[in-house]
């Protein structure tokens, strides 16, 4: 088994996974990167919606677990990506919300293995302080954040004028079970990328103090 411990090994192709927690900027981060170096970028969640509401036999079959409460299974998952990752054109990719489980990582890693998987290490107390600041327009998906990104007029969007509000699934409570979820359900996937070598851990409080440690990290790969 080849280790890979830095990031200073060039890749012919570059095939990177994302993890983070619930709004620890792993969403930000993404289009960065996806910016900065052109990267195909495959959300597993962007995905499987576009799939539901397009009625797609795949769609059905996902709509079908999501309505019984159901994750959608393994094999379904580890299917749609493999296709969308054989669709493109660009051999550098970012995957982002997959895989999920410890079957994923593993299957994935075998027909088609990745380089580095980048995890966002932000505190839990200050994602909490986080979310409780942050705002959204509904209707656009414009996100407000007080003391960091304030809107001009409080309570207001700033293209609209219409009511801000929080989302309900950013309530600290909700935030809190959704932590502990992440890391109980990540915890193996983490282990497993560890073990094999291709693992960088990020740390920060803020997605600018991140940036650039992921910025000079895949500037060595790409």
């Amino acid at each position: 088994m080849v280790r890979v411990s830095t990031c200073c090994a060039k890749a012919a192709a570059f095939r990177a996974v994302i993890l983070g927690a619930p709004a620890s900027g792993k969403g930000t981060i993404s289009s960065r990167i996806v910016k900065e170096f052109g990267l195909s970028h495959i959300s597993s969640g962007d995905k499987l919606r576009f799939h539901v509401a397009n009625l797609t036999e795949l769609g059905k079959q996902v709509k079908k677990h999501l309505d019984s409460g159901n994750l959608v299974p393994d094999e379904i998952m580890i299917s749609l990506i493999c296709k969308e990752i054989e669709s493109l054109n660009n051999n550098n990719w970012l995957l982002d919300g997959f895989p999920r489980t410890l079957p994923q990582a593993k299957q994935l890693q075998s027909v088609q293995p990745v380089n580095l998987v980048i995890n966002l290490v932000v505190p839990i107390s200050v994602i909490l302080d986080r979310v409780k600041s942050r705002w959204v327009h509904l209707p656009s998906g414009r996100v407000y954040n007080i003391g960091f990104n304030d809107p001009k007029v409080p309570g207001k969007d700033d293209e609209t004028g219409e009511p801000l509000c929080q989302r309900p699934d950013d309530k600290p409570e909700v935030v809190e079970k959704r932590l502990q979820d992440y890391t109980t359900k990540t915890e193996s996937v983490i282990n497993y990328y560890r073990e094999v070598g291709v693992l960088k851990d990020f740390k920060g409080n803020t997605t600018n103090e991140l940036w650039p440690l992921v910025k000079t990290c895949l500037s060595s790969f790409i």
